[in-house]
């Protein structure tokens, strides 16, 4: 079957439809040199339509966007040739023990993998591990767009 290149301009909301379902993220960000860092990531979609990505305090994303809080995050779907979006946004690292860290990385859990079993024990992990959780407020976003065959070179 051939594959035929598409881009679909949506809304915000549509947007965070198609991110909410897709948590495999390539996240990009700036290292101090000027040079991008690029991280594979897991991230969802909070209740108030942020992009969240849990980490640790002192890996290269969290210290860049720390510097310098512009970040770009490309999120894929589970197969390589189905669709995906490139969007803009602006960061904040929150960092644990603050409550606002913890509760944000209980609903970044909910968001990827439903309830937990023992929030007890998970906020206890967090607070262990002194977990950090990045929340991406989205500035801009580009198509939906699917690779492939331009439509007018597409094999007959």
């Amino acid at each position: 079957m051939v594959s035929i290149a598409r881009a679909e301009r949506v809304d915000r909301d549509a947007l965070l439809d198609f991110v909410r379902i897709r948590h495999k993220h390539t996240l990009v960000t700036r290292r101090r040199d000027g040079r991008l860092q690029l991280s594979p990531v897991t991230g969802g979609v909070d209740s108030d339509g942020r992009i969240v990505i849990s980490t640790y305090p002192d890996r290269a994303k969290a210290a860049n966007l720390r510097r310098d809080p512009a970040v770009t995050v490309l999120v894929h779907s589970d197969e390589w040739n189905d669709p995906y979006v490139q969007v803009e946004g602006t960061a904040e690292v929150l960092d644990m023990p603050s409550p606002e860290a913890e509760d944000g990385l209980v609903e970044y859990y909910r968001c990827i993998a439903g309830e937990h079993p023992d929030w007890d024990d998970y906020r206890r992990a967090m607070r262990r591990q002194g977990k950090s959780l990045v929340r991406i407020t989205v500035d801009d976003w580009g198509p939906v767009a699917r690779g492939g065959f331009p439509p007018d070179r597409a094999p007959q």
